[in-house]
């Protein structure tokens, strides 16, 4: 009886035990690849929701409680979140989390970005000067980012290193599946012509093979003026334009305009996970985005 108590209370204790590692993760998509890594071995904190516009985001008093607990922090990078992260991390005085530090990790470090200016001049919009940073749009991206990222935990939390490395093997094998499956699927959108509303799409569009006509934004960020969407209308015709596409956190207007006039099918494409009520991990976001472009 006595030994059964114990077993009891053991097990009671053990579920209040808090886990030593914390983990800010800057967008749904690193939160998701962290938690395929690390289980239930860190607590993982998303500072934004698939809703919301990452370029925006203010650095609220619950994010900087947050990002002073964190261990390590995982963001896009390549100036996405340049207009809130800056400000979080000189506040939140966590020195792990720090540029100069293992905990500062960025996920455009590890791919090759696209779409870099030749010239910087804000004239022509929110032009990020290392290249297009919507790198979660590629799947192929996590395998890199995933192996970078393991070996970044490993560092942080050497006892629990190869738990990390069996999860990232697992992690790539499912992926590469994945992978084989939706290149499959997605044979017949190869040279489809689309507009999009912003430059989210980059790097779906080079790994779908699909081609980009026009885009309903005028400059990089700039809302669509109706100078502009009467040229769109017009490269859409010239170009026999197939689909318009725009993110779930998007205001749909433009895009409903354009298909009107043109009859053109538009579609909202979920941005990250979270984005649509089917895209609750990683694996199941790609599965809908793709489901929703055939």
């Amino acid at each position: 009886m006595m030994k059964q108590l114990i077993l009891f209370l053991a097990l009671i204790s053990s579920s209040f035990v808090k886990a030593e590692l914390n983990i800010f993760a800057c967008e749904p998509e690193w939160g998701a690849l962290a938690k395929e890594l690390v289980g239930e071995k860190a607590d993982i904190y998303i500072a934004t929701t698939a809703q919301q516009d990452p370029h925006h985001i203010e650095a609220r008093p619950s994010l900087l409680a947050k990002a002073r607990q964190a261990n390590l922090l995982i963001c896009t990078g390549a100036e996405l979140e340049i207009g809130w992260l800056p400000i979080l991390l000189q506040k939140t005085g966590n020195k792990s989390i720090q540029k100069s530090e293992q905990g500062y990790f960025m996920a455009a470090d590890f791919v090759e970005l696209i779409d870099k200016p030749t010239k910087l001049d804000r004239s022509e919009g929110d032009v990020h000067a290392a290249g297009n940073p919507h790198i979660q749009t590629d799947p192929r991206h996590f395998l890199q980012i995933s192996q970078a990222l393991t070996q970044r935990l490993q560092i942080i939390d050497p006892q629990n290193a190869d738990f990390y490395s069996q999860q990232n093997q697992l992690f790539a094998k499912k992926w590469n599946l994945a992978l084989q499956r939706w290149e499959e699927l997605a044979k017949n959108l190869k040279g489809k012509r689309i507009i999009t509303h912003h430059k989210s799409w980059g790097y779906l569009i080079r790994w779908l093979g699909l081609e980009e006509v026009a885009t309903l934004e005028p400059k990089v960020g700039l809302p669509p003026t109706s100078g502009h969407l009467a040229n769109v209308l017009e490269k859409a015709k010239q170009n026999n334009a197939q689909l318009i596409v725009y993110s779930n956190y998007e205001d749909s207007k433009a895009a409903n305009w354009l298909a009107e006039k043109t009859q053109i099918k538009q579609i909202m494409l979920p941005i990250t996970v979270g984005g649509t009520p089917q895209a609750v991990d990683l694996e199941s976001w790609f599965n809908d985005l793709l489901n929703r472009l055939l």
